[in-house]
């Protein structure tokens, strides 16, 4: 929660870490998107996701699903089940996590190679997949790690920005759903949102990785780099 929340604040977000059932879905009447995220599981915690996601409906406010370790247990795998029937706008995962949703669902019998929440396929295991689910869920999908695949199902977008030092420093894919969320927030079209979050994202690990060279500064300068990326810097990079 820590590195989401100052990621978000960085970026000029104003992020909210509630996960009490008995006020997920209030709150929603409170914010402008949504972000469940299955790192940190329990039982109360998924009713916590259901409420917030089921008021987000009603709210129409779009949400973003984080299937964190998904496939790694049938916990995990019920708890993704159960959430991806509440419509999701957005599933933002490894190439790992990806591929076990669309088994899960029936539209593959690849096997992810994932071990706990890490995961070891690439972007090219998870393209074909990606558009698969991306249409039998009526979502944007965005399987992402050295490229991001991202795809509504018919658009198709890759990005391969950003620095092998962010698979070091501990839930900065966490923090990328809630900049994703961030962004539909502010955006109709939730595969334009999650283009521009990914693409920030990235070449914000560029600028970072100039600056720094171990985990523990990196984390640093990727913030500060969220806070002062601006129009100049994407301009600059290149984000094919």
């Amino acid at each position: 929660m820590d590195i989401a929340a100052n990621v978000l604040l960085a970026l000029g977000a104003s992020p909210a870490m509630v996960h009490a059932p008995e006020e997920s879905g209030e709150f929603l009447g409170l914010a402008d998107a949504l972000v469940c995220n299955i790192g940190t599981l329990s039982r109360t915690w998924v009713e916590s996701m259901e409420t917030a996601a089921t008021a987000a409906q009603a709210k129409n406010r779009p949400w973003v699903l984080d299937p964190v370790g998904v496939g790694a247990t049938q916990f995990r795998n019920q708890a993704v089940e159960r959430l991806i029937r509440l419509r999701p706008a957005v599933i933002r995962g490894n190439a790992s996590e990806i591929i076990a949703i669309a088994r899960n669902a029936g539209l593959t019998e690849q096997a992810a190679h994932a071990k706990g929440v890490d995961g070891f396929d690439t972007a090219d295991d998870a393209h074909s997949l990606s558009l698969a689910l991306a249409r039998s869920l009526r979502c944007v999908v965005a399987a992402t790690g050295a490229t991001d695949v991202v795809t509504d199902g018919t658009r198709v977008v890759r990005l391969s920005n950003g620095s092998p030092l962010m698979s070091r420093v501990t839930a900065l894919g966490c923090a990328l759903s809630g900049v994703v969320g961030a962004f539909l927030a502010v955006t109709d079209d939730p595969f334009k949102a999650t283009l521009a979050a990914l693409a920030v994202y990235g070449v914000a690990g560029d600028m970072a990785a100039a600056r720094a060279d171990l985990p523990g500064s990196f984390r640093s300068a990727f913030i500060d780099a969220l806070a002062a990326i601006g129009p100049a810097d994407l301009e600059r990079a290149s984000l094919a």
